[in-house]
């Protein structure tokens, strides 16, 4: 068939004139063409199928939980694809559960994530961790290294001394500060933990742990045989 290519190759090469002087690189090569007025439809198609894979109540959730500065309730809603009442009515039934706080100001109620709230969703979830105990020991050995590594007891001594620091010296007082964070959350999750499993102790029956199993009667009703 005329036309075909030939599989022992081109039957024509490029002249001398029509070979670059300099090699082709990588960065030379250009293959895709990118359209930025795609973007647009591409969020389009996102938020489809963010709508199409969540309720409203969830979207807003959503974003509240990434809310860390006071918005509207028309700024989370047009985040959250929703209505502005929708929005509104989510939020303020967030807020009477304590999870979002809401405060009046002169343009309007604005709204922002709990930090309580989520400080003890955190530690609730730490405390649930298989290896919690393992997470404060490393922690805790990361603030000796710490101090060995500096001689001070903590980062605060270490910023406010007469030493010149240098930026990775800077930087380590800012893991530190992490660090020592990080494991007051982890202690405070370990003591939670404990107390749940005291209380879970102390709330079963008597009669069960020594084995003696009964049924108090109710509504007149002879116990169980």
């Amino acid at each position: 068939m005329t036309g075909d290519p030939s599989p022992d190759g081109p039957d024509e090469f490029p002249s001398e004139e029509e070979i670059p002087d300099e090699p082709m690189t990588v960065d030379d090569i250009d293959p895709f063409s990118v359209d930025d007025d795609d973007f647009e439809d591409i969020d389009d198609f996102a938020a489809a199928e963010w709508k199409t894979q969540s309720t409203a109540d969830e979207r807003v959730r959503t974003v509240i939980n990434r809310t860390t500065t006071p918005k509207s309730a028309s700024d989370i809603s047009d985040t959250a694809l929703v209505s502005e009442t929708k929005a509104r009515t989510t939020l303020n039934k967030l807020a009477e559960e304590g999870i979002v706080r809401s405060h009046q100001t002169d343009s309007g109620k604005l709204y922002s994530r709990d930090p309580e709230w989520q400080l003890l969703k955190q530690i609730r979830q730490l405390a649930s961790s298989e290896t919690l105990v393992n997470q404060i020991q490393r922690i805790k050995q990361e603030l000796t290294e710490y101090k060995s590594k500096y001689d001070v007891n903590g980062p605060e001594e270490l910023l406010i001394s007469d030493k010149e620091l240098d930026q990775n010296e800077l930087d380590d007082i800012s893991h530190w500060r992490t660090a020592e964070r990080e494991l007051s959350h982890l202690r405070a999750a370990y003591r939670l933990k404990e107390a749940k499993e005291q209380a879970s102790i102390a709330v079963e029956p008597e009669d069960r742990r020594t084995g003696n199993q009964t049924t108090t009667p109710s509504n007149n009703q002879a116990p169980l045989q």
